[in-house]
């Protein structure tokens, strides 16, 4: 019988988690941001509004809780909420220039990480990793459809 510890499914979860929970801890005592605002301000490119539903969309978070994402970041003036000019009931959400300069650290910051994690792999295991999540996540994306399931 397999358990749940021989997943693959199960291995990769345990390992995202890690990252996420080293990436949270660095980001909360650096920067001040939670890992879903860190989400959110990465995702908002400098000059570029997106609606609340977007961005949600890009954090792949519901859109209740990149709203209270978002409330969070506007109330210590790191985004701000615009008024569509398409649609007056839709909030476009972007960087305050304060935003921006911690946006451009949190980068610099998750980049060093990634160089880290990059640094103990070999040249070729580098590809190979980046070849496996390819072909996982085109696979993942497969078995979502529930014609897949037969």
């Amino acid at each position: 019988m397999t358990s749940i510890r021989d997943l693959l499914s199960y291995r990769i979860h345990k390992l995202a988690g890690a990252m996420s929970r080293g990436a949270a801890a660095r980001y909360r005592a650096e920067f001040g941001v939670t890992l879903m605002e860190w989400r959110a301000l990465a995702l908002l490119d400098d000059g570029t509004a997106l609606s609340l539903q977007e961005l949600a969309r890009h954090a792949a978070l519901d859109k209740s809780q990149i709203s209270r994402v978002v409330s969070a970041l506007t109330a210590r003036g790191l985004v701000k909420r615009g008024v569509s000019k398409a649609d007056a009931r839709a909030a476009h959400i972007s960087l305050t220039p304060a935003g921006a300069r911690i946006r451009a650290a949190l980068l610099r910051s998750a980049a060093a990480r990634d160089t880290a994690f990059a640094a103990i792999l070999t040249a070729q295991e580098q590809r190979v990793l980046d070849h496996v999540i390819r072909k996982l996540t085109e696979e993942a994306r497969r078995q979502s459809e529930p014609d897949s399931w037969a």
